[in-house]
């Protein structure tokens, strides 16, 4: 053998043993990431099954459609306050607490949990605004509540809505609580969807939830209502109805473009006054106020979760607006 020979042999040995040196780090990270997901998704099923024994029932359940929906129901006014949830808000009755402590000595008070929402069942039906208006109305109608204020956070806006045309001759008016405005809207690509769905099941939603700043640690419940409002969050958080309830979002805001509410009906609004992304949030809450002959607007230093900080001051404002109009 040449000296050539022998140098191209060593040099070919040499970068054999790298080539499987690379090949077995590369196989120890590749089972290093399965064995952690793996992990992952185990604590995360052990996880919800704990979580479920410790779940504390709320509010009643109504039938709606063959399916359970759950209220609540507090307070025992003359005047009934219905609330709606924003999009996604995992346990809409106990996210409502500080408002309902306020308005329950004056109102009689049903928070209405959609389905996907708090203890409510799932439905395998579209969440177009039109099925979502009518099952609401149904478990109203199921509890004999035929005449209300309705009162709707975030995306409840734009079905309040749908809702006060359909049903004018039951609402005695319409409240938003930072209440979303058809024109202003976002449209949510279907693969990140898959991915979100992905990110649930892998148990990586409540790795990062964990890892995080907890969401709720400053707000204003007690540490039996952050834990029940924690678990309902990893119970719900991207089910299949919010998330469907996302990909119908673009086309139940369009739709709703092409609607108004009716000149003589009572509207105020609570609105933020510095959102945090748009500058045209409080000219577009303006522009639905426009014909109104009973509208109102009242602007708050808060953030989108406007009833949590400004119940009373919300309550204070509501009963002297229906003192107003009435």
């Amino acid at each position: 053998m040449t000296q050539a020979e022998k140098w191209n042999t060593r040099n070919q040995t040499r970068s054999n043993k790298v080539r499987s040196i690379f090949i077995k780090v590369i196989g120890a990270i590749i089972i290093a990431i399965a064995l952690f997901l793996l992990i992952v998704y185990t604590v995360n099923l052990i996880c919800n099954q704990s979580e479920l024994r410790r779940l504390e029932p709320y509010g009643q359940h109504v039938a709606v459609d063959g399916k359970n929906m759950n209220v609540m129901i507090q307070g025992a006014g003359e005047e009934t306050v219905v609330l709606l949830p924003g999009l996604g808000t995992a346990a809409p009755a106990l996210d409502f607490k500080p408002l309902i402590e306020e308005l329950s000595p004056f109102y009689k008070v049903v928070v209405v949990e959609p389905f996907g929402y708090g203890l409510s069942d799932l439905t395998e039906k579209e969440r177009t605004t039109d099925n979502i208006v009518s099952e609401i109305h149904e478990a109203l109608q199921g509890l004999n509540v035929t005449r209300y204020i309705l009162m709707g956070h975030s995306i409840s806006g734009v079905y309040g809505l749908e809702y006060v045309n359909k049903y004018e001759n039951e609402v005695i008016a319409f409240v938003g609580l930072d209440s979303s405005v058809p024109t202003l809207t976002e449209k949510v690509d279907s693969s990140q969807l898959e991915m979100v769905k992905l990110f649930k099941k892998s148990g990586l939603s409540r790795l990062s939830i964990k890892l995080g700043k907890d969401p709720l640690a400053a707000l204003p419940y007690d540490d039996q209502t952050k834990e029940q409002m924690r678990i309902l969050m990893h119970k719900n958080i991207f089910n299949s109805n919010v998330l469907n309830e996302i990909v119908h979002m673009e086309s139940n805001f369009k739709a709703a473009e092409r609607v108004s509410f009716p000149k003589n009906f009572p509207i105020i609004f609570f609105i933020q006054a510095n959102h945090p992304v748009t500058d045209r949030w409080v000219p577009e809450h303006e522009a639905q106020l426009k014909n109104s002959v009973h509208g109102k607007m009242m602007l708050f230093e808060a953030d989108h979760y406007i009833h949590r900080t400004r119940a009373k001051e919300i309550t204070e404002n509501l009963r002297e607006f229906m003192g107003e109009i009435n």
